[in-house]
């Protein structure tokens, strides 16, 4: 029987920057690292192949040398095929070159990791004449091309492999001016398409852009959120709902990052994942935190999604009732009824998360709304 050729590519760098505060990877790799950044990418393909592992004897991979995939998809056991050496510090043109060698290949499907640029370089390369699917592991995921987590990316490789009736679809390639993004200016771009296997459960809608048309009500649930502070050291995640809140306290606020307040006043800005778990390591002094949070509209993504400061070892020292998530309801009915999704990169973490949630969606208005468990998504 042939076998199912699966083009894998790993961009290493992506998410670098992530976890201490870069807001996005691209060209900052360097800097990211030196403050303590951890790679990402290959846990991410990796938590994606798993779910076809069952599967090893009908694929053979073709892929890049080294941490682009060659290494990890023969340490998971897989039939592997080497066509493009990588340079030790990779950069796009790394990622270009390989995808011009697994486009010889005559591949099935081509499964890469990475964010909004790492997109961008294979679209380059790609157009929409081939078949793509992306693992989520940057900073940025804005395209359509992605599953809504690593996990689902592989349920949509399995599928296929299963011979399941997967038709295909364009989803746009986006992604943002990561100079002007540093500075709290979001300039997204359409830069095209890329054709993606068809399973719309599993691959995420495009980010909806835009502020809120209605601010009487990000207005109220400010109020609502004000009103309940007392000792607790206050996590601000990312996003203009908790960036209302902010306002409404007179505080400067890092509308792309995370700061942190406490008796209602900034006590650090644009923090990264170490500096928030030094912050509430100090129990003497902050015996409880809380975290504030809002969701991507369109995505339902709560955790992994330009919010990896908020490491899953901060998350795990928090109870559920510390975890405050607050969304106008025209976001919530824009996701027709799909959960909330959190995807923090540990999976233990995701599935301890899954159920319902108490919204904050006005003043003393709330809604309940289910998180979903990014493992069991399909049901």
């Amino acid at each position: 029987m042939k076998r199912f050729r699966l083009g894998v590519i790993i961009n290493p760098l992506a998410g670098l920057g992530g976890s201490v505060a870069l807001k996005g990877s691209d060209g900052v790799a360097v800097e990211a690292v030196a403050k303590g950044a951890t790679p990402k990418a290959q846990l991410r393909m990796q938590q994606a192949l798993e779910v076809i592992l069952p599967f090893a004897p009908q694929i053979e991979i073709i892929t890049a040398s080294g941490d682009m995939g060659g290494e990890l998809c023969r340490q998971m056991g897989f039939t592997t095929q080497e066509i493009y050496t990588c340079h030790e510090t990779t950069s796009s043109l790394d990622t270009q070159q390989a995808v011009i060698g697994l486009l010889t290949q005559k591949l099935d499907l081509l499964l890469f990791a990475g964010g909004d640029g790492t997109a961008r370089d294979i679209y380059s390369m790609v157009d929409d004449s081939f078949p793509v699917l992306g693992v989520p592991a940057g900073v940025k995921i804005h395209s359509g091309v992605y599953g809504i987590t690593p996990h689902a990316s592989g349920l949509v490789v399995s599928m296929l492999l299963k011979g399941e009736l997967v038709s295909l679809m364009s989803a746009d390639i986006m992604d943002i001016d990561e100079i002007a993004f540093r500075q709290g200016i979001v300039k997204a771009k359409r830069f095209g398409e890329m054709t993606v296997p068809a399973a719309p459960r599993y691959i995420q809608a495009v980010k909806m852009g835009g502020k809120e048309v209605d601010e009487l009500v990000l207005a109220d649930i400010a109020a609502d959120v004000i009103e309940s502070m007392d000792d607790e050291l206050y996590i601000m995640g990312s996003g203009s709902t908790v960036a209302a809140v902010m306002e409404d306290l007179g505080l400067d606020n890092t509308l792309l990052g995370v700061d942190v307040i406490h008796h209602k006043s900034v006590i650090a800005k644009d923090v990264t994942a170490q500096q928030l778990l030094a912050l509430i390591a100090d129990k003497k002094m902050y015996p409880r935190a809380k975290l504030v949070i809002t969701l991507i509209g369109g995505q339902g993504h709560i955790l992994g999604r330009g919010n990896q400061q908020l490491s899953p070892e901060l998350i795990r020292q928090l109870e559920k009732d510390d975890i405050l998530i607050l969304a106008t309801k025209t976001k919530l009915k824009a996701l027709e009824g799909r959960p909330l999704i959190v995807d923090s990169g540990d999976p233990e973490l995701d599935k301890a998360l899954t159920g319902y949630y108490k919204i904050v969606t006005g003043y003393h208005d709330y809604v309940m709304y289910q998180v979903a468990n990014p493992d069991l998504v399909e049901n």
